[in-house]
């Protein structure tokens, strides 16, 4: 890797953004990941963007889904954010092993996400490595007030499913 390269690398490292974990659904199959690429890009109309990896089993699964339901993960519940960052969908029934309902547009809601919203896909961009889809706010739980959501430096030293 050149200097360039890891002088970027230790840039972007050191903001600390937010994760989320995306749900979504097409037909009998449900998918699921931890997400390090997303953010909100409107006020109004309210806009998100999710960029998922193209080697991700729920990538594959939300290239024919019309809705992704976004969720932050609390910072007290890291084991939620490590079943959806370690594990991939197409070796492991992610949903087997944490709890969930059936929310808006069928999408699955982690229970124990401090906060979630859905929204429609609107538009999809290739972005090398990941696809950033555009999502239009349909539906979302209030959040408690004291959640602390996690951020990367939380999951830095996760081993993903899949490769980027």
């Amino acid at each position: 890797m050149g200097s360039r390269d890891a002088a970027f690398d230790t840039i972007v490292a050191t903001t600390d953004y937010p994760v989320c974990i995306v749900t979504t659904v097409a037909g009998q199959d449900m998918a699921g990941c931890l997400v390090g690429f997303a953010g909100q890009m409107s006020i109004e109309p309210r806009r998100f963007l999710v960029a998922l990896s193209k080697s991700n089993y729920t990538y594959s699964v939300a290239q024919r889904a019309e809705h992704l339901a976004v969720h932050l993960p609390d910072k007290d519940n890291l084991a939620l954010a490590e079943l959806f960052g370690r594990e991939t969908g197409s070796a492991v029934d992610k949903f087997a092993h944490c709890e969930w309902r059936v929310g808006p547009h069928g999408l699955p809601i982690l229970t124990a996400a401090a906060a979630w919203f859905t929204g429609a896909i609107l538009q999809r961009h290739d972005f090398g490595d990941h696809e950033g889809t555009l999502l239009e706010l349909t539906a979302a739980g209030t959040p408690d007030p004291s959640v602390t959501g996690l951020r990367y430096h939380d999951v830095a030293d996760l081993s993903p499913g899949h490769s980027a």
